[in-house]
């Protein structure tokens, strides 16, 4: 039986001051077997990082190693395995046409975040059904949404929403790898994968917010004016 652990006051807060039509999507990182949550399945079938982030925002719960990451590129960005060479090379997305040289997509690679210890799995929940204390949290929005949610950022502390994406591996490096190894939040536009494969719509953004700081979000949502 799922115990909410308070996410589910969380979720609930963020959908109700957002007005989200899908629930934000927990993400857990998890280093070895032994420490998957007790009682979430392996998911049966393999697809790409962004896909699974929206399966679980539909109410899904499940984790996925390396072996069920049908996106590469992406499941190296999250620390699951070593990235194939010529996605460390930039030579998959200069043949994709994506830059003008080799040289301009190493360099975007080399820039875009990633996590470097190789992980066991990546654990994802709709926030409300979360039984752990998410690393990231994925929120999936339009872009008036994403303005209250980034004037949430600040509200507390001040300052400016510093935002970092290259319109490639949005869902993967941007919204979660991001997110989790800098311990700051991210706005990013999404790319063409997750458009295209995991129905990103094109009046969506992507937020990738850090757990740790998920309390005092909600808390400013609620104290806005």
């Amino acid at each position: 039986m799922f115990e909410s652990n308070g996410n589910d006051v969380i979720a609930d807060k963020l959908k109700d001051n957002l007005s989200l039509k899908k629930s934000p999507v927990a993400i857990k990182f998890v280093l070895r077997e032994e420490d998957i949550p007790e009682g979430i399945p392996k998911i049966d079938e393999k697809m790409r990082h962004c896909e699974l982030v929206q399966k679980a925002s539909h109410g899904d719960i499940f984790y996925a190693t390396a072996e069920e990451q049908m996106c590469k590129g992406g499941s190296a960005a999250l620390g699951l395995e070593e990235p194939p060479e010529k996605i460390k090379t930039g030579e998959f997305y200069y043949g994709l046409g994506r830059f003008s040289s080799v040289g301009s997509a190493r360099k975007t690679m080399e820039s875009i975040p990633k996590v470097d210890n190789i992980m066991y799995a990546l654990v994802y929940a709709p926030l409300e059904k979360a039984t752990f204390d998410p690393d990231v949290i994925v929120v999936i929005a339009n872009p008036a949404q994403a303005m209250i949610l980034s004037q949430a950022l600040v509200y507390t502390m001040g300052g400016r929403v510093e935002v970092d994406f290259a319109g490639i591996q949005s869902i993967c490096a941007d919204a979660v790898a991001g997110p989790f190894t800098r311990r700051q939040p991210n706005i990013t536009l999404g790319c063409s994968g997750s458009r295209q494969y995991a129905d990103v719509k094109d009046d969506e953004v992507i937020i990738g917010l850090t757990g740790e700081n998920i309390g005092c979000v909600v808390n400013a949502l609620e104290n806005m004016s």
